[in-house]
């Protein structure tokens, strides 16, 4: 057996990795759902191996102000869980669960940080939860380290990390509601290749 590397994915590999992004994203969604107490609906999931050089401009470009909710993963699964929220769908979120008026966009309260810090943790291990009931693999999420910045700066954190085990990571980028309350959100998985190769050895595509 090969040792999987993006060069050599075919498109079936692929397939079950996008299905896996949106299997996750709609659980994800789910929890946001109940989280806000109502229906949210989801637009199809985009989702792509993405060079991670490439991802700051995917966010808007390098200086684009972002939320970004990091944490580790661990277990059977070994990398890193990115979550990202553009800023000002972070202030429609935090609109609709605080019930404040849709078009305000005041500097975020620490009650607001604290929720958004919540959402975050919440979307996250839906995403991750889904991910372990479809493989069976036991996955361990660390605690989740949230921060306000630009999108090269918050990016660089996990890019550093990332280097030593590859270029390439699997965004899914998802929207929620729509027209004012719209939220564009995308999350960033990146576990290292062994990790793939257990989830697609897990779903019979690999090995």
């Amino acid at each position: 057996m090969s040792e999987m590397n993006f060069d050599n994915i075919d498109s079936i590999q692929l397939d079950i990795l996008r299905e896996i992004g949106n299997i996750g994203a709609g659980n994800a969604t789910t929890a946001l759902s109940q989280l806000i107490n109502r229906r949210i609906d989801m637009g199809i999931p985009k989702v792509n191996i993405s060079e991670f050089n490439e991802l700051s401009e995917v966010l808007g470009g390098a200086e684009n102000q972002i939320v970004g909710i990091l944490l580790s993963v661990e277990g059977e699964i070994n990398g890193m869980m990115m979550f990202v929220l553009e800023t000002a769908s972070a202030h429609n979120l935090i609109n609709i669960l605080m019930e404040k008026e849709i078009d305000n966009f005041d500097e975020f309260s620490e009650m607001d940080l604290s929720a958004l810090s919540e959402i975050g943790n919440i979307i996250t291990g839906a995403y991750l939860s889904s991910l372990s009931a479809l493989t069976n693999l036991r996955i361990v999420a660390s605690v989740p380290y949230m921060a306000i910045d630009m999108a090269g700066a918050i990016l660089s954190v996990p890019a550093i990390e990332f280097g030593k085990i590859g270029d390439k990571a699997l965004l899914i980028q998802t929207d929620f509601g729509e027209g004012k309350e719209s939220v564009f959100g995308y999350f960033i998985l990146i576990p290292d290749m062994k990790s793939y190769e257990k989830i697609l050895n897990s779903l019979g595509i690999w090995g």
